[in-house]
């Protein structure tokens, strides 16, 4: 049981740092050995903090590449929103613009309307002048002639009567 634990906790210790009494011959084998363990169990720890070290900075790597790659989705996002955004905001100049021609077309054509409008009055007063003389009676080229609406009426009584004789 004891060789055991000696085997298990300082098997590979006492191996190498014996070797290295063999090899080295010192004067005092003891303090060698001693210093040795010593230098080795130092080593060790240094070994494991290295590691230590290591994989906290591969941890950091890891997450900083992480950050990296959620950071430039999220420009890629923003880049694409503000694309959306330039493009809603241009629609949006466009409909305006189309709207304020729109308007200014409207616009135009209630002025043109409002022109023809006044010209047929004033066509219309310039034509009621002419056939007015001076005394304020109508004049007719066609005098003695019926108006279009009597004439409508005499063809009307005409038509029925035909039809009533039929």
């Amino acid at each position: 049981m004891e060789s055991q634990y000696l085997k298990q906790c300082l098997g590979s210790c006492l191996k190498k740092g014996l070797a290295e009494v063999v090899e080295h011959r010192p004067a005092d084998p003891i303090e060698y050995l001693a210093h040795w363990i010593y230098n080795y169990r130092r080593n060790l720890d240094e070994e494991k903090k290295r590691m230590l070290e290591r994989a906290e900075l591969e941890q950091e790597q890891e997450a900083a590449i992480a950050k990296l790659e959620r950071l430039k989705i999220q420009e890629e996002e923003e880049r694409k929103l503000q694309e959306q955004r330039q493009a809603q905001l241009e629609k949006e100049r466009e409909e305006l613009e189309l709207q304020k021609k729109l308007a200014e077309l409207e616009l135009q054509n209630k002025e043109a309307e409002m022109q023809l409008q006044q010209e047929d009055e004033e066509e219309n007063e310039k034509t009621i002048a002419e056939d007015t003389d001076r005394s304020g009676t109508p004049t007719s080229s066609r005098a003695g002639e019926p108006d279009e609406s009597e004439q409508s009426q005499t063809d009307l009584s005409t038509v029925t009567e035909e039809e009533s004789t039929n």
